[in-house]
């Protein structure tokens, strides 16, 4: 593999410690990492414009996105970007009033996008003109019940706590899916009544490689799932092919190199006041353990072993989101929908 491409933020330097998320990170960044040779190169440092921020420090990050051939769609909170790489010429910008906490932008066939709109507990469907086609909430609710279209919710710094957490949009054939981290499970939005669970722990993710269908949840581990049966198939604790002294942090961000190797995205554990998020933390913390840096990490799933491991902190990276392929690799692809038949709550004037 010639590299990857990594995508996070970096973190502002703190006047006060505990300083909330949606304050932390000045700067989204996107790396590319050449893990034989060490070589670090920046390919995109962004800050976002001032009608697309609740104030000037607001944080900055590039959330979790998707690579199709020579595209890639990256989002932050409150925008979805569009690269032609590897250039990373900026062809496509939209950022929506509705947009609050976005946490995953993928593309459909028919040429429009899915965005994971967090800070709502929605999934909306948009073109690139910035015209919104369809609404789903994630939850038994009708979208909108509990916000107001008359607000922009770009200024609106965070509306946490979310009930739901909708973080990640993937397809299985026609279906459109969301996973879900409150309800540790993963739903289908076109077609009610079908859902994936994972029961163990919060899940980030939900990329398709043929069969499989890979989840990281937030301590540590990788669900793997039959995409024919919707059942977990296999679970890896990825704390048990690392140094038991050391905190691997925030897992959240994957990719699949084949069938038994996977590159897994890891972002130091802080202090926080919103402790409901970090209960997994106190269940696997001891006396004397350290806290690992933001690092990415290739494993051997089949053999059970750490491969190898790269620092992004020294690299000015402090929290990742999405680890890619570079343009051309013959490394898995995620799955494109066909033709849906999507039952939402289209968008009306």
């Amino acid at each position: 593999m010639a590299g990857l491409y990594v995508l996070g933020a970096r973190q502002r330097k703190l006047l006060l410690k505990n300083e909330e998320e949606w304050n932390l990170y000045e700067s989204a960044l996107i790396l590319h990492l050449d893990p034989q040779t060490g070589r670090v190169r920046t390919c995109v440092e962004y800050k976002s414009p001032s009608a697309a921020r609740a104030n000037d420090n607001s944080s900055v990050v590039f959330k979790s996105g998707t690579l199709i051939g020579n595209t890639l769609y990256a989002c932050t909170s409150t925008e979805v970007l569009i690269f032609k790489l590897p250039q990373f010429e900026r062809i496509a910008y939209i950022s929506l009033p509705c947009f609050n906490d976005v946490h995953h932008v993928t593309p459909s066939r028919d040429g429009n996008l899915l965005a994971a709109n967090t800070g709502l507990d929605m999934v909306i469907k948009f073109n690139r003109a910035g015209e919104v086609l369809a609404e789903w909430c994630v939850l038994e609710e009708q979208p909108w019940s509990r916000f107001s279209r008359a607000v922009d919710y770009r200024k609106v710094e965070s509306t946490k706590p979310h009930q739901s957490h909708p973080n990640f949009v993937f397809h299985l054939g026609d279906e459109i899916w969301v996973t879900r981290c409150r309800q540790r499970d993963a739903i289908c939005l076109n077609e009610p009544g079908k859902r994936i669970e994972i029961a163990f722990q919060f899940p980030h993710d939900g990329l398709v490689c043929g069969d499989r269908i890979y989840f990281t949840t937030v301590d540590g581990r990788v669900a793997i799932v039959n995409r024919n049966t919707l059942q977990v198939s296999a679970i890896i604790d990825l704390k048990e092919m690392s140094d038991p002294n050391s905190m691997l942090g925030w897992c959240r961000g994957l990719w699949p190199v084949d069938d038994r190797k996977i590159w897994v995205g890891f972002t130091r554990v802080r202090k926080t006041k919103i402790r409901e998020n970090v209960l997994w933390v106190r269940s696997i913390f001891r006396e004397g353990m350290t806290e690992a840096p933001t690092h990415i990490a290739l494993y051997d799933i089949a053999e059970g072993r750490c491969l190898q491991e790269f620092d992004l902190e020294a690299h000015g990276m402090n929290i990742v989101f999405g680890v890619f392929p570079p343009t051309g690799s013959n490394s898995w692809t995620p799955e494109l929908p066909g033709p849906a038949n999507e039952r939402a709550v289209l968008r009306k004037e």
